[in-house]
């Protein structure tokens, strides 16, 4: 409650430039609770106190901001840097460590489903500078899922008003569950849909031997 109050504090007196400025500050590593304020000020959209497209666009720019900042940082910089300057952006080398063990795992995925992961996504805009990431493929990962993190945040506290903290505790709970389970099923439903053209790359041959058979096949009226 304590938390809740200095953010609303920060609101009355900052308004929108709370999300911008504690966003970029937050991927840059610096201690800030972006998933608290965001859907705090949706609750806020929810009462009509602030406009929710001005925060989704506000949010965005910060997010954005800070994480690309952090991966030409380590771009340009490289380890070197972070060792011996990381401590100043509480990189430490167990979170360089954990971080470097997460990239192994899910590979450049890591930087869009980074964002729900507590002590990664702070850290995935310099890891992947750091590796050298083609910047397409980073910003391709990074803006998507930062659309995906701001939007169902604000979104949380603008679809569920005053019962946003219950909902928000209970997604903090299972937040890489829930967002697998929801890659999984828009993985089927994609499937599902293009099934046909899918079927037809996975096995050219096949396909190829069928139309020749629809063509081949003489019409009823002959």
């Amino acid at each position: 409650m304590e938390m809740l109050s200095f953010i609303q504090e920060l609101f009355t007196k900052y308004g929108y430039g709370v999300l911008f400025f504690g966003l970029f500050l937050e991927f840059v590593a610096l201690p800030f609770p972006g998933e608290t304020t965001m859907a705090f000020a949706g609750f806020l959209s929810y009462t009509g106190k602030l406009d929710f497209f001005t925060l989704i666009v506000v949010a965005l720019a910060g997010t954005t901001a800070g994480m690309t900042l952090t991966y030409f940082v380590g771009l340009k910089a490289g380890m070197p840097f972070i060792q011996r300057y990381g401590k100043w952006f509480l990189f430490s080398p167990t979170k360089l460590e954990k971080t470097q063990k997460w990239f192994e795992r899910y590979g450049s995925i890591l930087i869009f489903i980074g964002y729900f992961i507590p002590g990664v996504r702070h850290f995935t805009g310099y890891f992947a500078g750091i590796i050298a990431l083609p910047f397409r493929k980073f910003a391709l990962y990074a803006y998507s899922g930062a659309v995906f993190w701001v939007v169902l945040f604000l979104g949380i506290g603008r679809v569920f008003g005053p019962q946003w903290m219950g909902i928000f505790h209970l997604f903090e709970l299972y937040a890489l569950r829930i967002i697998s389970g929801g890659a999984v099923l828009a993985a089927l439903v994609i499937i599902y849909r293009y099934r046909k053209s899918i079927r037809a790359r996975l096995f050219p041959r096949k396909a190829a031997i069928k139309i020749q058979a629809q063509v081949k096949k003489p019409s009823k009226g002959r």
